[in-house]
């Protein structure tokens, strides 16, 4: 008998001690989540760029190295934005050629290619620059144009020597100098190209 209630004692014992570790098990799991988000931005499209004035603009009007042939030659006329602020020009400014004296000598501007092209407009970052060539006779008369001769012991010339070519660009003049100063015959008849982006 004492044993038999020794092993009910055990069993109890062993049962109690089973009960107490417990058959259930708590499990704590830690998730990270990584989440993307994707942002927009919207860049402001930049203002359209206004005409150049004249008082944007410096330049020059100089020949063209090697250009002589045939009695005629090319001068470029390079006109670069010297304002702080983009702008465009397109197509063949109003051009005026001027003598030593700023006084206006007979200038005709034609197209060197009419209906040939479309004038594109040209957007001047600050300091970016245009040209356009001009083709003429230095020496040649057209027909009918008298020789002058300038003072005593000079050359004749068919008109006046031009020292400067006024430039009119969105309503103002700028003038640039002539390189080298030079007569432009059948009254100043300037064959232009169009302005392009130098």
């Amino acid at each position: 008998m004492r044993r038999l209630a020794t092993r009910i004692a055990l069993a109890g014992i062993v049962a109690g001690v089973l009960a107490g570790c417990g058959a259930t098990k708590t499990v704590t799991v830690t998730q990270s989540v990584t989440r993307f988000v994707t942002t927009t931005t919207s860049t402001p499209a930049p203002a359209t760029a206004a005409v150049c004035s004249g008082a944007d603009l410096g330049g020059s009007f100089s020949e063209v190295s090697g250009s002589a042939a045939a009695g005629s030659i090319t001068y470029t006329l390079t006109l670069t934005n010297t304002s702080s602020a983009a702008c465009h020009v397109s197509g063949i400014p109003q051009l005026q050629l001027l003598d030593a004296q700023d006084g206006a000598v007979p200038t005709t501007v034609s197209a060197a290619q009419p209906g040939q092209a479309t004038a594109a407009k040209i957007v001047l970052q600050p300091g970016a620059s245009a040209k356009a060539d001009a083709r003429f006779s230095p020496d040649v008369p057209g027909p009918g144009e008298p020789q002058i001769q300038p003072s005593p012991g000079e050359p004749q010339v068919c008109e006046p020597t031009a020292h400067q070519l006024q430039v009119m660009v969105g309503g103002r003049s700028v003038t640039v100098p002539v390189s080298p100063p030079t007569p432009v015959c059948e009254h100043g008849a300037l064959r232009m190209s169009l302005l392009a982006a130098a």
